[in-house]
């Protein structure tokens, strides 16, 4: 499970983050392109945009479940 306590610090405040474990596969962005990227230097994932509709929180929980790494959290 991601750690709250080591969020990246691009994340936009909400319940969705990624955490420093990111490896940065991409799989999140292909997944849930509306909602994460990848931050300048390509080395970490960030939610840039919380979900806002039931398609898009959807598609946040299928990238939080598929993560290589379990770096992709949710404290809602």
């Amino acid at each position: 499970m991601a750690d709250k306590a080591n969020k990246v610090s691009e994340n936009v405040p909400g319940p969705y983050y990624c955490d420093y474990e990111c490896i940065a596969c991409n799989l999140c962005v292909d997944t849930s392109p509306e909602n994460f990227k990848m931050n300048d230097d390509e080395s970490n994932a960030y939610v840039y945009k919380q979900p806002e509709n039931d398609e898009e929180k959807s598609a946040c929980e299928e990238a939080l479940d598929a993560c290589p790494v379990e770096a992709i959290g949710n404290d809602g």
